[in-house]
Formats: structure tokens, sequence, C-alpha cells
């Protein structure tokens, strides 16, 4: 005696035997489902998925209020050209926005642009450029002599000729395979982020579907299978009476012959969830986003919220800062003719204040440090 849902599955009254009837999940149907639209792809990564997006804002939007400051001759100068360069790169925004551009791009692509506009060997303006419309030119040596940046259906040609500095600044995140481009988390994660993305397009039409089925009705007259008629009937008045959330709880008045079976999530449905928060788990992996701060469930590595997030500024903000404060001072130093570097300037960021105090401890113990040798040591 065939279920109701059974039937439904099967497409009719007299389907063949062979055709199995569905629960809600299965591994194998997640694996055919494959990516879905945009997944694939940086930006639909990022537009679509709810982890991707919230790591990427929260590494970025970190990254972009630690304020720069320059060291030359061993002296940390928060006001000097450069640094006000920084903090207004152009007329149309701020330091804080185009940082926050970079960083972005950093993690989402692996690499980030900076144009400097150069009038009179000096650098009036910086602004930065969508990785997706810039591509390399390689000379015959394979080193890249010029870049091609597509806008408005044209290009345009960025000389890396010193003049006094060159066009542009490629900042890349490491790839093992690529001598031009870097390597985005989001890449690296692409077979969590297709589970997770394919997880929740299942979620949806579930929903959309009234979610599983909560039992299946069992015909067992002894008059045998339901006619087509009946069959159809049946299903309709299912569909439009008790299908639906509006429909929810609704009580079930059977007729002759016909019996409620209530179906049971099995254990591998039960793990549906578990492999959706799995996913997003190494996603957050890839981006180095402790997930305790993304709130995914069953993941209790840290003591405390602010435990995670010193460990989120100090293997995942601060690297990626010191490698754009690096890169910037070694592009922009010939145009202000000085040597000097820039450094991040940590001191006011509240996430490393633990730190910066054992720092002042350790230092102001040093019986065999000066004061100013003291002072050099805590960066001031």
């Amino acid at each position: 005696m065939a279920s109701w849902w059974s039937r439904l599955s099967g497409g009719g009254v007299n389907a063949p035997k062979e055709q199995k009837s569905q629960t809600m999940f299965s591994f194998t149907d997640l694996a055919d489902m494959g990516a879905v639209a945009g997944a694939s792809s940086v930006h639909g990564a990022y537009a679509k998925n709810p982890v991707v997006y919230r790591c990427v804002r929260m590494i970025a939007e970190a990254a972009a209020r630690v304020p720069f400051m320059v060291k030359e001759n061993g002296q940390n100068l928060s006001e000097h050209p450069v640094i006000s360069l920084l903090n207004k790169p152009n007329s149309h925004v701020s330091g804080i926005e185009i940082m926050e551009r970079v960083y972005s791009y950093l993690q989402t692509s692996g690499n980030a642009y900076i144009e400097a506009a150069i009038v009179d060997n000096q650098v009036q303006a910086l602004f930065d450029l969508r990785p997706d419309r810039m591509k390399i030119i390689a000379g015959k040596d394979g080193w890249p002599v010029a870049y091609s940046y597509n806008a408005g259906g044209k290009a345009r040609r960025l000389s890396q000729a010193q003049q006094p500095i060159s066009k542009v600044l490629h900042l890349k995140l490491f790839h093992p395979h690529d001598d031009h481009y870097g390597l985005s988390p989001i890449k690296a994660a692409k077979t969590s982020l297709e589970i997770h993305n394919a997880a929740s397009a299942w979620n949806k039409s579930l929903l959309e579907n009234a979610a599983r089925p909560s039992g299946a009705l069992v015909y067992s007259a002894s008059s045998g299978n339901l006619s087509g008629d009946q069959f159809e009937r049946l299903k309709s008045e299912l569909e439009q009476g008790f299908a639906g959330a509006n429909n929810a709880g609704r009580p079930m008045v059977l007729e002759g012959g016909l019996d409620w079976k209530t179906i049971a999530l099995s254990p591998k449905d039960m793990d549906f969830m578990e492999a959706k928060n799995g996913a997003a788990r190494e996603i957050a992996l890839s981006f180095g986003v402790p997930p305790m701060l993304l709130g995914i469930p069953g993941d209790n590595t840290y003591a405390n919220y602010a435990e995670a997030n010193r460990v989120l500024w100090r293997q995942s903000v601060m690297p990626l800062v010191r490698r754009v404060a690096a890169n910037l001072g070694a592009w922009l130093a010939p145009a202000f003719e000085g040597e000097f570097e820039i450094v991040p300037d940590v001191s006011g960021v509240e996430a490393l204040s633990e730190d910066r105090a054992a720092l002042w401890a350790r230092v102001s113990s040093a019986d065999f440090l000066d004061a100013s040798e003291k002072r050099q040591q805590v960066g001031l």
C-alpha cells in the first residue's frame, strides 16, 4: 500500500515501483545542485552569501579604522605630507573609505589597485580601481610593464614607468600558482561556499513548498488503489487546504480508508543544518574570522567574545594592515623624496589594549633601559 507522498513523487497511481520517494535532504542531491547562481563568482559570493559578506565587512571596517603614521629617522610622525594625502586621497572620498575598499578588494578578489594622479612629478591624488576591470600587461621578461583598465567600454593604459613613482600600486595576496594575480579567501573556500549556498537554496525551496511533509496519507481500503480522479481530488484538497504557513495546524478530516502517518526526520536529515554550519565555519576559517564572532553555533573554541575579537585583530586585521602600509610606504617614498616607511598606529585600537598594557609593563620593568630607550620600545 503506497503512501500519498510516494504517489505524489511518483506522478500517479500506477507509478513504476522503481521510483523511490524522497525525503527532505540527501548529500547526493546537495552535490548535484553544485554552485547556485553567482556562488562561483567573486561578486556573487559576496552579494549572496551572508557569511562571506560579514567576514569581508568585519575585516575591512576594522582595518580601515587603523590610522597610518610615518616612521622616519627612528621617530613616528603623525603629521607628514604623505599622511595628509592618505587621509584625503582625493576630493570624492575620505582616506577611511578608500582604504576600506582596498581591504575589501583584497578579501574578495585577492587583488587591489591604487592609481596615483601625478602632475609635474607631484602626487596630487590617489584613486582605488576595481580589480575586475584591471588587466596586467606583462613585458618580455614577465614583469608587468603596464595595466589596462576597462571602464565605460574603453580601455585605458596605465604605464609603470617611474614618474617619479609607478602609476599603479598593485596589492595582492600570495598565490602559489600565479605570477601576477593574488588568491582570495573566497577561492580557497569555494567548495564550502557552494555547500553553504546550496543548503540555503534547499531551505528556500522547502519553505516555498510548505517545508518537509509532516506526514503521509495512507489509503488502506480493501477496494485497492485510488482511481485517477480520486487521487487528483485528494492532491488538490491537500494543497489548497493544508499546504503553506497560513494553513499550519489546521485539523484534517479523513474519509473512509484514509489514515494519517507521521513522518519523522531521519538522522541524515537532522545532519542537514550541521552540514551548513560546518561549511560556514570553513568559510570563516578561510578569512581568519573566529566563528564565534559570526554567531555560528557549535563553536566554543574561545573562552569569550573579547578573546575571539583579539584573535581577529592579531591574526587577520593587523597582518593585512601592516602589509598594505609597507607597500604604500615603499611606493610613495620616492615621490616625497624621503627615506621613511608607513606604519600603522595601533595606540587607539581598543581590542589590542591588553597587548599594549603588557608591553608597557615589560618595558617599565627593564632596568637596563633608560627613559628614551623605553619610549622607543613602545613606539613613542
